[in-house]
């Protein structure tokens, strides 16, 4: 069976922007089926609607890898908490799991089941930064690895790509990924 890669955008994005084309190459390049999703409601749809909609729409197996950022990062709790299979590995790139800031956040849960997160991916990491500009920081971070376990990797590199921040590659996450 072929491994797959879905990469999920964050709030206010799209599947053609910062490096999310160029993982996609990568990965494909290396056999992996690729989806880059573009959710318009990422973040702003209240995840209790916008998850059936991911669930229905992609295929989940013990060979999945999951890659979200920012808005897409925080998703991923809620999808992985919600499979009813274990994925190889998710990469949550600049995610939190409390409001990161004063803004609206549809994309979080009241509260999570971690066990069942956990239970639900065999390798996790944690890619922040310690000065983010939205608060999706190194202590975001830590916060999902002291629940989780896993890798945190703690950069000084902003929000991993922003509008003012161009962000074309991204060879960590080559890296990390099988």
């Amino acid at each position: 069976m072929q491994p797959n890669a879905i990469i999920f955008h964050g709030t206010g994005g799209s599947p053609e922007i910062l490096w999310f084309p160029w993982l996609g190459a990568r990965l494909g390049e290396r056999g992996y089926a690729v989806d880059i999703p573009h959710y318009p409601g990422m973040n702003a749809e209240p995840v209790a609607t916008l998850l059936p909609k991911v669930l229905a729409g992609h295929r989940f197996d013990e060979r999945t890898v999951l890659v979200g950022h920012s808005g897409g990062a925080a998703f991923l709790l809620a999808l992985l908490e919600h499979l009813d299979v274990t994925v190889a590995q998710a990469i949550l790139v600049a995610g939190y799991s409390t409001r990161p800031n004063d803004s609206d956040e549809p994309v979080l849960q009241d509260a999570y089941d971690w066990a069942a997160i956990r239970a639900h991916v065999r390798d996790i990491y944690f890619v922040n930064s310690t000065r983010d500009p939205y608060g999706c920081d190194a202590a975001q971070g830590r916060a999902m690895f002291e629940r989780l376990g896993g890798t945190q990797i703690i950069r000084d590199d902003g929000h991993f790509g922003d509008y003012n921040q161009q962000y074309d590659t991204f060879e960590l996450l080559d890296r990390l990924i099988d």
